[in-house]
């Protein structure tokens, strides 16, 4: 299953940091954020609760960039 999310994020170079992020949560099969739409597309593993992998993935990517948001 695949969902989009709006993002608030600054840069490209942190949009690459949440999207590294995102891929290394469990839960997640794949991920990619598009700087210019601010979007983040989650594919997630079989089985996984979209709503509790992306709470994991907003704390993994807000390590990296501490200002970014994922609206859920």
């Amino acid at each position: 299953m695949k969902k989009t999310y709006k993002i608030d994020v600054d840069c490209a170079n942190c949009a690459n940091k949440m999207e590294e992020a995102a891929k290394k949560t469990p839960g997640v099969k794949d991920a990619t954020v598009n700087f210019m739409a601010l979007k983040m597309i989650v594919e997630f593993e079989e089985g996984q609760e979209a709503k509790s992998v992306m709470q994991e993935v907003r704390k993994n990517c807000k390590k990296v960039e501490d200002d970014c948001e994922i609206f859920l």
